[in-house]
């Protein structure tokens, strides 16, 4: 009987410093992926509090709307006569279509002065519809602002 008593007098109970930071170190780590998963947007706790009602979004897309720009036609520089003929769209929204509108006779400027610039025979190589394109949309911009243009579009591109 003395053996078994001092047998269980050699044990030190469990615990100590590792008792405390079990329960420290699971919380760092709980709080570290709620933080992380809250920031990167998976789970909102304001909607855990927010009422059952649910606002209906108010619609903010734009209505796209096409403003024709007047067929543009070019006679290219050269030792041929050639001839370049191009219609153009100005992809905008209804609250800036007046003033594309307004501003086509400025927009047909910027336009002919850079297209009659272009060598004719860059006309010839690959890739140019893209180029044209990009700088006409550059220029509309410079002249409609960056809201009031969306895209511009080549609805027609012939050389004869």
């Amino acid at each position: 009987m003395a053996d078994a008593a001092d047998i269980n007098a050699d044990e030190k109970p469990a615990g100590g410093i590792g008792r405390l930071l079990l329960p420290l170190g699971l919380a760092v780590v709980l709080g570290g992926a709620g933080f992380a998963s809250t920031y990167l947007g998976f789970w909102s706790p304001l909607s855990l509090v927010a009422s059952g009602k649910k606002e209906v979004p108010i619609s903010t897309a734009r209505i796209e709307e096409f403003v024709d720009i007047p067929q543009i036609v070019l006679t290219l520089a050269g030792p041929q006569v050639r001839t370049l003929v191009m219609t153009v769209k100005i992809e905008t929204d209804q609250s800036h279509r007046t003033e594309v509108e307004h501003l086509i006779p400025r927009l047909l400027d910027s336009f002919n002065s850079f297209l009659a610039d272009i060598d004719s025979t860059a006309f010839e190589k690959r890739g140019i519809l893209d180029i044209v394109r990009d700088e006409l949309a550059t220029r509309a911009v410079f002249v409609l602002g960056k809201e009031a243009i969306t895209d511009v579009l080549i609805t027609e591109f012939r050389i004869q």
